[in-house]
């Protein structure tokens, strides 16, 4: 049975007042490999967002860092790291990147990792995106034509949660567009032993 596996919240040290940096660490693995590769991919992403969120530059006014566990269950780990910062101007930006990791392993998996190889999941997940937006109304920058190959997303569960950033396809009021996507609408393309596979075992 795969139990939960054990996160704590670390805080990064020695930031000016305006910056508060909270990130997740998995910790007590019995497999110490997978432990340090999953470790590494999240100080790695969140480095990468740092730095595009103007951390370093010194004109930023204000900046936070904080994380989402999104399923922790069944040797799945699904997270989401969420970096605002603030340089002046109208509003602040913020930014969401995800994270998916098979825990006993510790193998960090794309989109297309998810799906089986020449299943041209692109094109069914964005007529299934397509059909919500004209559904939920969603307003658009432009008519949406299709996610991209390595379009964000995350596991929750059941479903496959496949977003975009901000501006992406949206005005900036509408937020982040979410798409939970059953694991169930896209069983026939999923990918054998892979987080989607292990996750639709309990639908």
């Amino acid at each position: 049975m795969d139990f939960p596996v054990s996160i704590r919240t670390e805080k990064l040290p020695n930031t000016p007042p305006h910056v508060n940096v909270y990130y997740p660490l998995v910790y007590n693995l019995e497999n110490q490999q997978a432990q340090q590769a999953i470790n590494r991919a999240i100080i790695t992403l969140l480095n990468k967002l740092l730095v595009e969120q103007n951390y370093y530059e010194p004109s930023l006014v204000e900046l936070l860092a904080n994380f989402e566990i999104k399923n922790n269950q069944r040797g799945i780990l699904s997270l989401n790291l969420i970096v605002y910062s603030f340089t002046g101007g109208a509003h602040g930006m913020t930014i969401v990147k995800s994270l998916t990791f098979d825990t006993k392993t510790g193998k960090q998996y794309s989109l297309k990792e998810l799906f089986k190889p020449n299943s041209n999941y692109v094109d069914k997940l964005s007529t299934i995106i397509d059909r919500d937006i004209i559904k939920w109304q969603v307003d658009l920058l432009e008519p949406f034509k299709s996610i991209r190959p390595d379009q964000d997303f995350y596991i929750a569960d059941t479903s496959l949660v496949v977003y975009f950033q901000l501006y992406e396809i949206t005005p900036y009021y509408w937020g982040f567009p979410y798409f939970p996507i059953p694991i169930l609408d896209v069983k026939d393309i999923i990918q054998p032993n892979a987080p989607l596979d292990t996750m639709m075992a309990f639908t």
